[in-house]
């Protein structure tokens, strides 16, 4: 990672996360300003050359790059439109959780009190920040990250995604949605398999390699959803259909869960119904595309 040491940072916010981003531009060099409600949580990186602003007005006067990491958007607007916070000139980076419209929003505020503004998502845990394997999505104005993206690769890969301020947001909540169902779908299995006294570590493999099979077919699937069109190349609805109906006997036969397989077959059912079982697996886009059924 290329980093240009030599520019101040302020990061405000220093819980778990915060506090490894501040040490992260700590360990890269750039003189870092810190604030925190809590002033000690801040001992650590005064201990390692931070310098503890008194307020939050003067955490974001003392660099022209302010990084938030702290509780809520909510918070986020509490704390910088404070008494005495200066935001004409600066840019916020607001790395805090939430969503789409909240970071729209946020931009609209920050906009409006003159700040140049860029929304992210931290996709990693705090100790992997400042490393490549740490990936940090941004959305904004473009020349606002290009600015900044030297002192940004502090913190690990960084990812311009576009300009429209809500990108970060819906691709980290994309990104939950992939985790949980990978995970909750290894869990449907693990527990399955238990009821045969196969252990978690042995099927885990197995499982890994299963996945990882499945993540090659998005490109090709993703063609067939941009393009509208479904052809059955490997294996029509219908027949995925009929293979979730095993899924579902099993799991009641062995006496697991089956909730999350039958939600797999009601949406290709109604996919099915509304004339699409000849076609493949990704024209359950259509299913997923619209409000949940009354």
């Amino acid at each position: 990672m290329t980093n240009d040491n030599t520019a101040a940072v302020t990061v405000i916010g220093l819980g778990l996360m915060g506090r490894s981003l501040a040490a992260a531009f700590l360990k890269a060099g750039h003189p870092t300003t810190v604030w925190n409600r809590s002033p000690a949580k801040a001992a650590p990186l005064v201990a390692a050359g931070a310098h503890l602003a008194p307020s939050v007005a003067a955490a974001v006067a003392a660099s022209p790059l302010t990084v938030v990491c702290v509780t809520d958007y909510d918070a986020v607007r509490e704390l910088l439109g404070g008494d005495g916070v200066v935001l004409d000139g600066t840019t916020l980076v607001n790395l805090t959780s939430g969503d789409s419209a909240e970071a729209r929003e946020t931009a609209r505020w920050a906009g409006r009190r003159g700040a140049r503004y860029l929304d992210g998502a931290v996709m990693a845990v705090p100790p992997v920040i400042g490393t490549a394997e740490a990936v940090i999505l941004h959305s904004g104005p473009e020349a606002d990250f290009a600015a900044h993206r030297p002192t940004l690769e502090a913190l690990g890969t960084v990812t311009h995604l576009g300009g429209d301020h809500g990108l970060a947001s819906l691709y980290d909540v994309a990104g939950l949605a992939m985790m949980w169902s990978v995970l909750n779908a290894w869990l449907q299995g693990t527990a399955m398999l238990r009821t045969a006294g196969v252990d978690a570590v042995t099927y885990a493999p197995f499982a890994r390699q299963i996945a990882a099979g499945v993540a090659e077919w998005l490109p090709g699937y993703a063609e067939q959803i941009d393009s509208g069109s479904y052809p059955a190349e490997v294996s029509a609805l219908e027949t995925d259909a009929r293979a979730m109906t095993h899924l579902i006997e099993e799991s009641e036969a062995l006496g697991v869960n089956a909730e999350l397989p039958r939600l797999f077959k009601a949406m290709a059912d109604r996919a099915i119904a509304a004339g699409h079982g000849k076609e493949q697996y990704p024209v359950l886009i259509e299913e997923f595309s619209r409000p949940d059924p009354a």
